[in-house]
């Protein structure tokens, strides 16, 4: 059976690790943070699993019951919120087979193709490299450190200035960087990785701006190998009513580009393999709804679900109060 590893902070401020199995999951005795479990594992040279396996089992728990409580924590954290990088990659996901090939119809049909289908078109060719050889580099995106992001009941807050908060069901990839800057993946998490869709399409150059929100986390973290296909559902709650809702597809199997290609792309560069830094990577996504029209509003819920994962990322949408900003000369 799969492990999914969760964080939890009990109501006194006390926090714990819990392995789950199946509908099985308990404490693991003596273990505060899945980052101190991995960086044991990384000192002791054995997996992440048979670290688990090595831990005494504590006491039987609810996770779910813990979700509803709002007890339970994104599954990777750092003691400095400085030392966690929140990165993604975009035009990545085929969608469905349909999908692509008129996607792919459409953009060969076309005298003068977008930058964006361009890149799409390139994935499609070198994404999934041979082993041992590079392939297209993909669309790349930062959206902060660790102060952006939210535990999974938490609201989404959007700044006075965002012109939408919009959803984004994806997959990420969670990250630690051994002591010699080798980069570990813990495993994946479902995420949301939300954005401002209306300022992207005003212009793509302003994606990098788009992507400058909270981003969101499922509670577990799936370890082991990655699986090739994923499929859940996306929806919007909205006085607690279902809005809107699609199901979206992720893993391997449904996009353009490997996951090492993405990692081979990502990791590359010096500075993100600083010792004991923390890396969430959003893997993409072809499911919105903000394509089909939807304009969502303060007090919304976004819920995210998807197997093997047995919780979802449950996050209503808020906006904050505006700042001044102002620059002083010293």
């Amino acid at each position: 059976m799969t492990l999914r590893l969760l964080q939890h902070r009990a109501d006194s401020g006390a926090r714990s690790v819990i392995a789950a199995q199946g509908d099985a999951a308990y404490f693991l005795v003596g273990v505060e943070t899945i980052r101190a479990l991995a960086l044991d594992a990384i000192a002791r040279g054995i997996s992440l699993g048979d670290a688990v396996a090595a831990i005494a089992k504590g006491d039987a728990i609810d996770i779910a019951a813990e979700f509803e409580a709002g007890r339970l924590l994104a599954p990777i954290d750092h003691e400095d919120s400085a030392h966690v990088q929140l990165t993604g990659t975009g035009l990545t996901h085929l969608g469905s087979a349909e999908g692509r090939d008129k996607m792919h119809r459409e953009a060969t049909a076309a005298e003068v193709k977008t930058d964006s289908m361009r890149m799409f078109l390139e994935g499609l060719e070198g994404g999934k490299p041979a082993p041992g050889t590079v392939g297209q580099q993909p669309e790349w995106f930062y959206k902060g450190d660790g102060s952006q992001l939210v535990a999974p009941t938490d609201p989404l807050t959007m700044p006075a200035f965002a012109q939408d908060g919009g959803e984004e069901p994806e997959i990420a990839g969670i990250y630690i960087i051994g002591p010699d800057g080798q980069p570990y993946r813990l495993g994946l998490a479902l995420a949301n990785e939300f954005s401002d869709h209306v300022t992207e399409r005003h212009n793509y150059l302003w994606l990098a701006h788009s992507k400058l929100r909270q981003a969101s986390l499922g509670p577990e973290l799936l370890a082991g190998p990655a699986p090739d296909h994923i499929e859940g559902t996306s929806r919007i709650l909205r006085n607690g009513e279902t809005l809107w809702e699609r199901p979206f597809l992720s893993g391997e199997g449904n996009m353009s580009h490997s996951l090492a290609n993405l990692e081979q792309h990502h990791f590359k560069y010096d500075l993100f393999r600083r010792p004991g830094d923390v890396h969430v990577h959003f893997f993409g996504t072809a499911t919105l709804s903000f394509t089909d029209g939807v304009q969502t509003r303060e007090g919304d819920v976004f819920e995210i679900i998807a197997a093997p994962f047995t919780l979802p990322a449950r996050n209503p949408l808020k906006r904050a109060a505006p700042v001044e900003v102002a620059v002083k000369v010293l």
